[in-house]
């Protein structure tokens, strides 16, 4: 609703004051420009703000790493603009993308997305593989791969990457009548996914009261489905999802936890399964190094020590993201310059250490920082060790179109309907092929 305007001498005091106004806000605004431009008109040398896009936390400002940048380059401000979710922000992305305007300097990159961006949309971004200090051996090869174009152009350096271990209760698997060492633990279901839902099998015979073995069946299915180089495409890009071998043993899996009653029948990221975490309801979460924190968050100081950390059955990654510069750009070379020293193996080792993101380049490995890392919550296991070896074996995975909608098809429409709505697998497997048909244009 617009106030009335005032007639008289209150309106020519009001206009008045609104020019006076008005002149304050363009000195305001001409003062803010000479601040994040190149030169002023007295010639004195101005500050670039080079700008960040990012979902979530990225954990660059929590370590620090923005205010050293700064102090080593006093001709340059970094300024972070977050959006909490990803399904939010890759939307957005795509639109400014699109219009061309609207982009920060950096923009940060999905894995689930950055494939399916460098595919169709490559050419509206920046080729890093030839900005000064990139050395393509720095990163892991698959990690590399993902955010390369058919062309060989590469869009994004990648930043974390999220190696799959297995977190576990220790208390809860003593009472079972299960191992509760570390090593031994990871040989119950050493190479194979099948050996996991054994072990299920066995700790539900003397599972303590209240208790299962796993928080979801999709949590099952994720990491087993992605320690397989083609899940959802071929190597020719051709869609597989309907009868690819990833898909359906990673399936045929969850759909065993959920018959063999397993799974707490839980939803991740929503509040029962925090609540779960909280209260001991199960024993056992596929774990990247992202879900350390997560855990220690929801199950508090009762979780301390009765929670550890044990290699999973096989080799897998779930998550990671990668930095990217757009061609609209404001700043390109500076937005370049802060992209690839961000991303070095030196900086990726001090966001490990005050994030426990697993760094995407080998050479952070050896250093102290990451390999020497251990998480006291965990009982001091040894999470440098655990997720590098883990990440050196990840198959170079295979990505196409529409791959978030097509897992997700599967996790939160099919499975969901075996796991919590008592479907069948056939009718929850038809509902999945349905809904990637409705989602994905192949």
């Amino acid at each position: 609703m617009t106030p009335a305007w005032p007639s008289g001498p209150y309106r020519r005091r009001a206009l008045v004051l609104a020019a006076a106004a008005a002149l304050l806000l363009v000195v305001s605004v001409l003062d803010g420009c000479a601040r994040d431009g190149s030169d002023d008109d007295a010639g004195h040398h101005r500050r670039t703000t080079v700008t960040i896009g990012t979902f979530g936390v990225f954990g660059y400002r929590q370590a620090g790493l923005y205010e050293e940048y700064e102090r080593l380059h006093p001709d340059v401000v970094v300024k972070e603009s977050v959006i909490e979710r990803n399904d939010a922000y890759y939307p957005q992305l795509l639109t400014h993308l699109a219009a061309g305007s609207g982009l920060a300097d950096i923009q940060a990159m999905e894995v689930g997305n950055v494939h399916e961006v460098a595919a169709a949309q490559g050419r509206l971004f920046e080729d890093l593989s030839r900005a000064k200090g990139v050395r393509r051996a720095d990163w892991l090869p698959w990690k590399w791969a993902q955010a390369t174009t058919p062309d060989g152009r590469t869009i994004g350096l990648g930043t974390d990457i999220g190696p799959i271990a297995l977190c576990y209760r220790k208390d809860l698997f003593r009472r079972a009548g299960l191992p509760t060492d570390r090593e031994a633990v990871g040989r119950l279901w050493a190479g194979d996914w099948q050996k996991y839902i054994d072990t299920g099998k066995a700790y539900a015979r003397r599972a303590p009261a209240g208790t299962v073995f796993t928080d979801s069946a999709a949590g099952i299915y994720n990491a087993s489905v992605h320690a397989y180089p083609e899940r959802y495409h071929d190597r020719s890009g051709r869609p597989v999802y309907m009868d690819s071998p990833a898909v359906r043993t990673s399936w045929d899996l969850a759909v065993q936890a959920v018959r063999a009653g397993l799974t707490a029948r839980l939803k991740q990221f929503e509040k029962p399964w925090d609540q779960a975490f909280a209260n001991g309801r199960f024993a056992t979460v596929a774990c990247p190094p992202w879900m350390l924190g997560y855990i220690k968050e929801k199950s508090g100081a009762a979780g301390r020590g009765a929670w550890d950390v044990a290699a999973a059955p096989r080799p897998a990654n779930w998550g990671g993201s990668f930095v990217t510069v757009p061609k609209a750009a404001r700043h390109k070379a500076a937005a370049i310059e802060l992209a690839v020293w961000l991303t070095a193996p030196a900086q990726q080792a001090r966001l490990f250490e005050r994030q426990a993101s697993i760094p995407s380049t080998p050479a952070s490995y050896a250093m102290p920082a990451v390999r020497d890392a251990r998480n006291p919550y965990f009982g001091d296991a040894p999470i440098g060790r655990i997720f590098t070896t883990a990440a050196r074996s990840v198959p170079l995975l295979v990505f196409g179109p529409g791959e978030q909608q097509i897992g997700t098809a599967f996790t939160d429409i099919g499975i969901a309907q075996v796991e919590q709505q008592g479907r069948s697998p056939a009718a929850g497997w038809a509902a999945a092929q349905k809904e990637i048909k409705n989602a994905v244009d192949e």
